[in-house]
């Protein structure tokens, strides 16, 4: 097992969820557990996934007033996750507010506050015709990663080619926590800044996420197996 290689499972349900986990001999590896599985199954996922001693990344990527996003980040404190998310857009009040219940929440179990960046799925043209957002993508990943660390965040979502800057200014120990991987050959799908993860690890990536690049391909074991060995010996794809 590979402690930084998040797998995403990104399935419908739990019953799916739990058929590849087995048939492709997944148990115990690190999971992200994105919206869909989790408002399909609920907590109980987390529970299960827990049972087969998963580390687990819930990424809801939380935005709301910071008194809602504080007593949500309160019950999920419960859940005893190792990562979880909110958007750094929602503001330094609400990453505050999100740390201090995640705090209260957590028994015996340090779970990490990550802050969004910028979505892997958008790039500069999207952060200026959509968002109206100035300056180029990189100056405002860096700029949210800074003010979400004062703000109490462990870490970063970011894109691999953020990572190393961030780490500049923010510190080694600032956590960063990089989607958007994809093996050699493996479709981009909707995202828009990937990478391979021997070029995340050498970026500063602590943490990648790979989804489809191992869940859609032919034998998912073997396509994980290539994550894992492309990570240890800084293979760029």
């Amino acid at each position: 097992m590979n402690k930084n290689i998040y797998l995403a499972l990104d399935f419908p349900d739990w019953e799916e969820t739990k058929r590849f986990i087995d048939d492709y001999n997944f148990q115990g590896v690190p999971v992200k557990v994105g919206m869909e599985l989790f408002y399909k199954e609920g907590p109980s996922v987390i529970e299960k996934l827990k049972t087969d001693n998963h580390p687990i990344f819930l990424d809801l990527k939380l935005h709301d007033i910071p008194t809602t996003v504080m007593r949500a980040m309160k019950n999920i404190g419960k859940l005893g996750v190792d990562l979880t998310n909110v958007h750094a857009l929602g503001g330094s009040e609400m990453i505050k507010f999100a740390k201090e219940g995640l705090i209260s929440g957590s028994e015996n179990h340090d779970t990490k506050l990550i802050a969004v960046t910028v979505l892997t799925s958008m790039d500069e043209d999207s952060l200026h015709t959509q968002l109206r957002i100035p300056g180029n993508l990189e100056d405002n990943a860096a700029y949210f990663a800074e003010f979400a660390q004062k703000s109490g965040a462990d870490g970063v979502v970011c894109s691999v080619y953020e990572a190393e800057r961030i780490k500049q200014i923010c510190g080694n120990s600032y956590l960063t926590v990089t989607p958007g991987i994809r093996l050699k050959n493996s479709d981009s799908n909707d995202q828009k800044r990937i990478a391979s993860p021997g070029f995340a690890k050498d970026n500063g990536s602590d943490y990648i996420v790979i989804g489809r690049s191992v869940t859609k391909a032919d034998n998912p074991y073997e396509a994980y197996q290539q994550a894992v060995e492309e990570w240890n010996n800084g293979i760029k794809g």
